[in-house]
């Protein structure tokens, strides 16, 4: 039996802090959806959180894997701890045996926004996988991936925190990073290297392509082959050269040709023009932001439109 790594990510807007959850839950309130039952302080965000989480199940889904999940034979407990100073974060685990995954556990933590723009979509998203690959994924791919769907602000947080660890020799070196099946010591360069090479990557082939290579990766344990077979490198080393470079050039956006071949991203190079939207000035117009993140975040469309859609409803 093998067992799914309980994962515990705090992360602060700036800073890295230890944090004591609160531990008196006499006033937290539930709800079940099919999928998720959630514990939160009120029944209104308890609903929230457990609406969210059932909605980037099925987008999410959809967008890594090309169709919805079927139905968890038991729901995801879900505890959220919620006030506006405390740290986002989150922590899932779950048991992988015999191809089959079970025993689902996720905390969350974090103001109301953070949780429901970034904890969440992150953490349902380790749920996708595992549901998926039935298996452990190298971390660096998990965690980079995951980090991917978390709101534009906590992308370009990470973007910032890679060059800090570039600059002072805390980078992890690509053949070390792929061998990782556990958490290093020094666990965050992992999520903010990972994260930018799943960025690099998933803008040169999709969301689904990301999904083959590693499928491919695990069931051969042969990286080079797969990232040769998916996306023309044939070595770990190279790789890291090509990423270095794209990295010292503000990771601009792949060519306009590039973009046109993956569906969902033609917009990428019309918008960007050439500059990573993760990388846009903070004080960018608001419009020019939304646009250029557009493409690559249409987890964040959808919501929005759902919610005009509903506005209008109403």
């Amino acid at each position: 039996m093998q067992f799914g790594k309980l994962k515990k990510r705090i992360l602060l807007l700036g800073t890295v802090a230890a944090i004591c959850l609160p531990t008196n839950r006499l006033l937290a309130a539930g709800y079940r959806t099919a999928n998720f039952v959630v514990e939160a302080p009120d029944p209104q965000l308890a609903q929230k959180i457990g609406d969210a989480a059932e909605q980037y199940r099925h987008d999410l889904a959809i967008e890594w894997l090309g169709e919805p999940l079927p139905r968890w034979s038991q729901p995801c407990p879900v505890t959220a701890e919620v006030a506006p100073n405390l740290g986002a974060g989150g922590a899932t685990s779950f048991v992988f045996d015999r191809g089959e995954v079970f025993n689902w556990t996720m905390t969350i933590q974090g103001s109301e926004e953070r949780i429901l723009d970034s904890v969440l979509p992150h953490e349902v998203t380790h749920t996708i996988f595992a549901s998926h690959f039935r298996q452990p994924l190298p971390r660096w791919a998990d965690e980079g991936a995951c980090t991917t769907v978390e709101h534009p602000v906590e992308r370009a947080r990470q973007h910032r925190l890679l060059i800090e660890f570039l600059r002072t020799g805390r980078g992890i070196s690509f053949p070390d990073m792929f061998a990782m099946k556990e958490y290093p010591a020094d666990v965050l360069p992992l999520y903010s290297q990972g994260y930018s090479l799943a960025r690099y990557l998933i803008e040169r082939g999709g969301r689904q392509r990301y999904i083959d290579f590693v499928g491919n990766g695990l069931a051969s344990s042969d990286w080079p082959q797969s990232l040769s077979q998916h996306y023309g490198i044939n070595d770990i080393s190279k790789l890291q050269t090509i990423w270095l470079e794209w990295v010292k050039r503000g990771c601009p956006a792949p060519p306009a040709s590039v973009a046109a071949a993956i569906p969902g991203i033609q917009d990428i190079a019309r918008t960007a023009r050439g500059q990573s939207p993760d990388t846009l000035p903070m004080n960018a117009p608001t419009p020019n932001r939304i646009s250029a993140t557009a493409a690559r975040q249409s987890i964040y469309v959808q919501r929005a439109q759902r919610t005009q859609r509903e506005t209008k409803q109403n």
